[in-house]
């Protein structure tokens, strides 16, 4: 078990988000290679989230690959009349290893809440999988002061007492620095993730210092290595520069 004082292995994971068609898979495939052409490899587990429509056929080509493949949301129920969804066993068969729910996409344009999260984290540990579950506060909330408030709730509501080191990944993503090129400062990072440990470490125990706890919103090579290196912070969610082998081995190189 990590205790405090040491850190998780780092995990930086790639959301396509809405992009990405078969053509795409060559970039996702120039990181694999880089990666595994290196003699030493990166201090950290590298996932890429691509749409649910090239999720098998990403599994597949890229099987033996050090990159593992995950997908950006599932259905909270294993199966059913559901049209249109996608349930966390369904995209398991597909390949993925790993799940994002509670994306403040899904939470600002599906309505989704706290508990609706929660219910699908609990799905992802069903079928097996990694839940790496977002929060984080928007620009108002960020200028009325409310910033810690706003994430520890989501923290506290959006995660399930099952919730361990193996089967739970946190993600910090201030929503106002989302594709946005916007980034808080070092301190301000540091004060956020701090409470995210602290939250963590009070619910669950021990465990909850080995609980990775990523930070993503405008992540990109000129400011990877300097935000990789703030306490607390286990990695990354990084957005658009992930669907560019260049630039997300770029972030990637922070963990050289």
């Amino acid at each position: 078990m990590t205790g405090e004082g040491a850190r998780p292995r780092p995990l930086v994971a790639g959301n396509w988000k809405m992009n990405g068609r078969r053509s795409a898979i060559a970039e996702a495939k120039a990181v694999a290679d880089a990666l595994a052409a290196r003699e030493t490899p990166p201090r950290a587990d590298i996932l890429v989230c691509p749409p649910a429509t090239l999720v098998m056929v990403m599994a597949e080509i890229l099987k033996d690959a050090p990159l593992a493949i995950g997908a950006q949301d599932c259905h909270w129920v294993e199966s059913g009349a559901h049209t249109g969804d996608l349930s966390a066993e369904i995209l398991a068969d597909a390949g993925a290893s790993a799940i994002i729910v509670g994306h403040s996409e899904r939470r600002a344009y599906h309505d989704e809440t706290d508990l609706l999260v929660k219910s699908k984290q609990q799905a992802v540990h069903r079928a097996g999988l990694t839940a790496i579950v977002c929060i984080g506060e928007t620009k108002g909330q960020r200028l009325a002061g409310q910033t810690i408030d706003v994430v520890v709730r989501q923290l506290e509501r959006s995660l399930c007492d099952a919730t361990t080191p193996e089967n739970t990944v946190v993600a910090y993503e201030p929503v106002w620095a989302i594709g946005t090129g916007l980034t808080p400062t070092n301190a301000d990072v540091a004060d956020v993730h701090a409470a995210i440990r602290d939250r963590l470490v009070a619910r669950f125990g021990e465990a909850g210092h080995a609980i990775r706890i990523l930070y993503g919103g405008s992540v990109k090579p000129q400011n990877a290595k300097e935000l990789m290196a703030v306490a607390n912070v286990d990695g990354a969610l990084v957005g658009g520069a992930s669907l560019k082998a260049a630039d997300f081995l770029g972030i990637i190189a922070a963990y050289e």
